[in-house]
């Protein structure tokens, strides 16, 4: 019993891992990372500001079909 509820428990927090990289959650925790592993003293963004200009700059790349009007 102990040993499939381990599994299961794997399993679940791989099914997560890859939902969050889908929906670019991922992006947000490797940013904070980054930006911590260079200068330690360095203002990161919130999540919200984080959020935003991913999403202005996603907007604003003709590739991704932003700004086509």
């Amino acid at each position: 019993m102990t040993r499939a509820l381990t599994r299961l428990r794997e399993a679940g927090a791989r099914a997560w891992w890859y939902v969050r990289e889908l929906n670019g959650e991922h992006a947000y925790d490797r940013y904070v990372a980054h930006a911590r592993s260079h200068d330690p003293h360095v203002r990161v963004l919130s999540r919200r500001e984080f959020e935003n200009r991913r999403i202005d700059r996603r907007d604003a790349d003709p590739r991704e079909g932003g700004g086509c009007c």
